[in-house]
């Protein structure tokens, strides 16, 4: 019989436990899904005040050397050499079959690039990045920094208290700043479709900045529970769910991340791998997409319905689904035959042996609200 995995601990576990969290394995840690208040409380509360999320358990990998931007882009379809300092882009690493590997922020600082990846994707991320173009750059992984979330409407009311500067940044850039202290790096970013910030610190720092930021009224912390309602929502991809080795970033919807200059006829487009499979289905479509659906009954979907035509041919499956608490309506994400992904096109979901009608939707199902400058 073989003994259940030691599961890893953020440095903020004592925290989580200290406020009431109900902790649950996830990507290999122990993680807090939600607090006393429950879910739902907290997925309204980021979208009308500020969440705190505890995210330590993504990796964050430091790429640096001169050819570390050129480097990265044979792993990557995204436009790394263009970036300015401060800036951001969202990016996938891709397989020979153009399959997505995992999904990762990537920012330019002075001296750097700083890389966010997917907790359990991140050691094989690492081990990807070393083995492909450790040669060309250095790699180095940061588990001594932890990572929050700080996000909604309020978010910058709470942290410009600690640090006026951080309202001068808009979406997709980051900084250096010192908060609490603590020595940070600091984005305007997260994945809730709210206006916010996600915080690199020093693993040995990341109790007492969560702690002053608790400390004002508008934060309370939110767990992994309300952070997928709220990415899903969003209309944002969860991987291992929504995305994955065998789908590719055309079947989808994320072509938007694939810059003019990485594609076919661009000055430095290919050069990564599965680029043959990518540009063809650019050029001519893919055979299935990445669809929103609305549930027109009350009972919510979930992740692995098979979706069929109103005579049962199966049409594709659901990835991600819930019952929405902003739309108050059942909602999903999932991968449709390409002739039946149309706008108002319905469907039926399979769920305990009833079909379940619901219509294709525009994504993201509640407006995003970032702050662009």
């Amino acid at each position: 019989m073989s003994l259940p995995a030691v599961l890893s601990k953020t440095p903020l576990h004592a925290l989580h436990l200290e406020l009431g969290a109900k902790m649950v394995p996830f990507a290999g840690y122990e993680m807090p899904v939600n607090y006393p208040g429950g879910i739902i409380a907290e997925h309204k509360h980021c979208r009308e005040s500020a969440a705190l999320f505890d995210v330590s358990h993504m990796g964050q990998v430091r790429l640096s050397g001169d050819h570390a931007a050129a480097a990265l882009e044979t792993l990557v379809p995204v436009d790394v050499a263009g970036l300015t300092v401060g800036k951001q882009r969202y990016g996938f690493f891709t397989n020979a079959s153009g399959g997505i590997l995992d999904d990762l922020m990537i920012t330019r600082r002075e001296h750097d690039l700083l890389l966010i990846v997917n907790a359990a994707c991140k050691a094989a991320d690492i081990t990807h990045l070393i083995t492909n173009i450790g040669h060309r750059c250095t790699v180095q992984p940061l588990p001594d920094r932890a990572l929050l979330a700080l996000q909604g409407p309020k978010a910058v009311d709470a942290l410009r208290r600690l640090n006026p500067e951080v309202a001068t940044l808009t979406f997709m850039t980051g900084k250096s700043l010192p908060l609490a202290g603590a020595d940070c790096y600091v984005t305007r970013s997260g994945y809730t479709g709210e206006d916010g910030f996600e915080i690199s610190v020093p693993a040995a720092d990341a109790e007492a900045l969560a702690r002053s930021l608790l400390a004002m009224s508008e934060v309370r912390p939110v767990g992994l529970g309300a952070r997928d309602t709220l990415r899903l929502e969003a209309g944002l991809c969860l991987y291992g769910h929504d995305i994955n080795d065998k789908t590719t970033p055309v079947e989808a919807g994320l072509t938007w991340a694939i810059q003019k200059v990485r594609r076919a006829g661009g000055a430095r487009h290919g050069g990564y791998p599965g680029a043959a499979v990518i540009d063809a289905q650019l050029a001519t479509g893919p055979s299935n997409k990445r669809v929103g659906l609305l549930g027109l009954e009350r009972l919510p979907v979930r992740e692995g319905a098979v979706l069929v035509d109103a005579l049962g041919h199966k049409l594709g499956h659901v990835t991600s689904g819930t019952l929405a608490p902003s739309v108050n309506q059942p909602i999903a994400m999932a991968y449709l035959a390409s002739n039946h992904a149309l706008p108002h096109h319905e469907v039926f979901a399979e769920v305990r042996g009833k079909r379940q009608p619901m219509r294709v939707a525009p994504t993201p199902f509640v407006p995003h609200r970032y702050v662009r400058g």
